[in-house]
């Protein structure tokens, strides 16, 4: 028994001892975290996400939270007898569908994680994109690549919208000052128009504005692969120009397309690298952080 403690121990020190190197190259650093999938439905999941980010900003990281909710959406509208479509990912939004998910995402989901949150002793504050105009945004066009050696057509897909611009003022006062910024992914047009906007864009673009140094998105898959039937094929860092190549070719498809789009742009702006990772594993958000290996698809410039 004493033997088997003493081996315990020494794994322990080792996993400490692996992560010190990372933590020290975070401290002060701003990490923006999409949170959303199966994470954000599973209670057990739910508060192993929390506990990583209590953990983040324990050690002197300055996380900022954006969240998803499209399977909660998809759940109200189905309960309202309303039928959920995507187009590249995108859901189809009309005037209906846009309250839905206002509703799910501001006044349900934002409150819960920054109650859970609160209870773990990290100090969050929720925030609408609606909210001090932190998000500007203007009406988004669905992108269909019919043939990757075409143009990519353009379908109108409601009121979706896509960043025009981050007001960082209200995210940096509150990091300054140790709170976490925990944000709903809805955003106010030139008219005072109430724009839907995909979570990972949204993230993406917050990461840019703030010059992170990691944006880490949440999802239901362990990352990105080569064929997506073939778990040999998983791919764990990924150039940005081969992620536009499986694009245009259709390797990358569906929900995974906005994802890879957030990172590509996130780096664009600024932010050092993107991480695409199974928010079903628990602890997978610290795991890919603090140790070598990783547990998922790494974008690289």
């Amino acid at each position: 028994m004493a033997e088997k403690k003493r081996t315990m121990e020494s794994v322990t020190a080792d996993i400490l001892m692996e992560a010190l190197p990372y933590i020290e190259d975070f401290y002060g650093k701003t990490v923006v975290v999409k949170y959303g999938g199966n994470a954000m439905i599973n209670d057990k999941l739910k508060e192993k996400v929390m506990e990583d980010i209590a953990l983040m900003r324990f050690v002197g990281i300055h996380p900022v939270i954006v969240h998803g909710g499209g399977p909660e959406i998809t759940w109200f509208l189905k309960k309202i007898g309303k039928e959920s479509s995507f187009v590249s990912g995108l859901r189809v939004t009309d005037a209906e569908t846009a309250e839905v998910a206002e509703m799910v995402l501001d006044g349900k989901i934002n409150s819960e994680i920054v109650k859970r949150m609160n209870r773990r002793g990290v100090r969050a504050v929720g925030l609408s994109g609606e909210d001090a105009n932190l998000i500007r945004a203007r009406k988004k066009l669905a992108k269909v690549y019919d043939d990757p050696d075409s143009a990519p057509k353009e379908v109108d897909i409601g009121y979706v919208g896509e960043v025009s611009a981050i007001n960082t003022d209200i995210l940096q006062t509150l990091i300054a000052n140790d709170y976490v910024p925990v944000i709903a992914p809805m955003g106010v047009g030139v008219d005072g128009e109430n724009y839907n906007i995909n979570a990972d864009y949204v993230a993406a673009k917050v990461a840019g504005a703030l010059k992170a140094e990691r944006l880490i998105l949440l999802t239901d898959v362990e990352g990105v692969y080569e064929d997506f039937d073939n778990k040999d094929s998983f791919i764990s860092i990924l150039p940005a120009a081969k992620a536009r190549e499986y694009i245009k070719d259709g390797t990358i498809k569906g929900g995974m397309i906005p994802k890879i789009e957030a990172c590509l742009e996130a780096m664009d702006e600024g932010v050092v690298k993107a991480h695409i990772i199974d928010g079903r594993l628990p602890h997978s958000l610290i795991l890919e952080m603090f140790t070598a290996e990783g547990v998922g698809t790494q974008v690289i410039r």
